[in-house]
């Protein structure tokens, strides 16, 4: 992750963000379609073939909400829960971008009493809501 990566603050900017990159290709590696949120450990984790290319975290708060956003009747675990930049897990997630296919992933690290848990979502931009 770079030192500073770039904050987006909008649903706008995000889609712009995936909007500027090739059409995804299909992709041979260990992390699937990660359509909902999976848990990959570092050993999955491809980072030869990443790149880290923006932060949705807000560098202001400490501690930013648990609160979720599914207007939907979704659940986190949907792949079809909708990507709300301000709301749990997005508050807490990087961006990440695949050189082999042009996808683009969201990666937030859970923790808890034990555990350090990575989990990544691709980021699909029709999901993306203001």
């Amino acid at each position: 992750m770079p030192a500073t990566p770039d904050r987006i603050q909008t649903a706008t900017a995000l889609r712009d963000l995936v909007a500027a990159r090739p059409t995804p290709r299909a992709c041979q590696c260990a992390l699937g379609t990660c359509a909902a949120w999976e848990s990959i450990t570092e050993e999955r984790w491809p980072g030869a073939q990443l790149e880290a290319v923006a932060t949705l975290r807000d560098p202001d708060l400490d501690e930013p909400t648990f609160e979720e956003r599914h207007p939907h009747g979704t659940r986190y675990e949907s792949p079809d829960a909708p990507i709300t930049l301000t709301f749990f897990p997005f508050n807490r997630c990087d961006v990440w971008h695949c050189r082999v296919c042009d996808k683009h992933l969201l990666r937030y690290t859970e923790f808890g009493g034990y555990y350090v848990d990575h989990r990544v979502r691709t980021l699909d931009p029709g999901l993306i809501e203001d």
